[in-house]
């Protein structure tokens, strides 16, 4: 008889395996301001609420219930900040997600539009609350989409780490804005990922932030270079220590809290980073800690674009090695 229970299909929406967030999510759609407000004030930990208002961001029915509330109290800092990241969301999802070259300029004018919105309500948040994590946090993704420059993409950062310096979400936009694809250098993006990682508090997420800078040139190096140049570079010993040390002191620490919203992802960006390197025994004690539970990014990194399939390939290779 196995040790393990047989595991199924992995659950990618946060708002399906997180009951507070579903609860968010019903909260919106069925228009109830006070419990959606309720829902953020009970979570502490910054990170649970950047990932908390994307859940509230990606309902298609969240801008008219936004812009209800807010037009009865128009100086309330988190509809305008949740009003913001909607309004984020489909400028983001007019754009897509592919390379800058496969996008066209109608699609660059309506996302930049979109952000444009957004960035009206959260200058005016950060100016009313300097400390509020939330709107300078999507004030970093603002700045990467309105291509302001990776100078002003950062100080929108250190206005957030003054007050948040571990927060893990805007530190993943910072470290897309100084990756190579966004005007940045490979020497900038790992030593940020480095630094973050050391800084954190033993448990924290953020050392998975080395995994997510190895992915991204792992990628960089696929698309041109081809999979064994990719593969060779994330085998390399370096690159390697480098990943198990960042886990050993976040994801796998015991401090680690069992219930971070950001630890799946997390874990996700480890198992990725091993099995692209052909290390499946390794990411075993990843997909062990992640179960059921996933996260679409980076999956679509290690193979073809279909994240579920992905996913579910590699565990099932690792769980058999590991």
């Amino acid at each position: 008889m196995s040790a393990h229970p047989p595991l199924g299909r992995p659950v990618f929406e946060p708002a399906d395996r997180i009951p507070a967030l579903t609860a968010l999510r019903g909260h919106v759609h069925g228009r109830n301001w006070d419990s959606v407000a309720g829902s953020f004030a009970a979570l502490t930990d910054e990170d649970d609420r950047a990932l908390a208002c994307r859940v509230v961001a990606e309902q298609q029915n969240a801008e008219p219930f936004l812009n209800q509330v807010m037009a009865g109290d128009p100086r309330d800092p988190l509809v305008r900040t949740l009003l913001a990241d909607r309004l984020i969301q489909t400028g983001w999802g007019i754009r897509s997600g592919y390379r800058a070259r496969h996008v066209s300029r109608e699609q660059f004018q309506q996302f930049h539009a979109f952000l444009r919105r957004a960035e009206v309500l959260l200058i005016d948040v950060c100016a009313e609350y300097p400390d509020h994590a939330l709107a300078w946090y999507l004030r970093v993704i603002t700045s990467r989409g309105l291509e302001l420059g990776p100078g002003e993409t950062r100080r929108r950062y250190e206005r957030l780490a003054e007050h948040h310096p571990h927060h893990y979400s805007g530190q993943q936009q910072l470290l897309q804005q100084i990756c190579p694809k966004w005007g940045g250098t490979w020497e900038s993006a790992h030593g940020f990922a480095e630094e973050c990682a050391k800084a954190a508090p033993p448990g924290s997420p953020n050392g998975a932030l080395v995994a997510v800078a190895q992915l991204e040139r792992y990628l960089e190096l696929r698309e041109k270079e081809g999979d064994r140049a990719a593969g060779t570079y994330l085998r390399t010993p370096g690159a390697h220590q480098a990943l198990l040390d960042a886990a050993a002191r976040s994801v796998l620490h015991p401090a680690a809290r069992a219930d971070a919203y950001q630890l799946v992802g997390a874990h996700s960006a480890f198992a990725a980073a091993h099995c692209a390197a052909g290390r499946h025994a390794e990411a075993a004690a990843h997909f062990r800690a992640l179960g059921d539970r996933a996260s679409e990014f980076p999956w679509s990194y290690v193979g073809s674009h279909d994240h579920e399939a992905e996913f579910v390939r590699h565990r099932k290779t690792a769980l058999a090695k590991g």
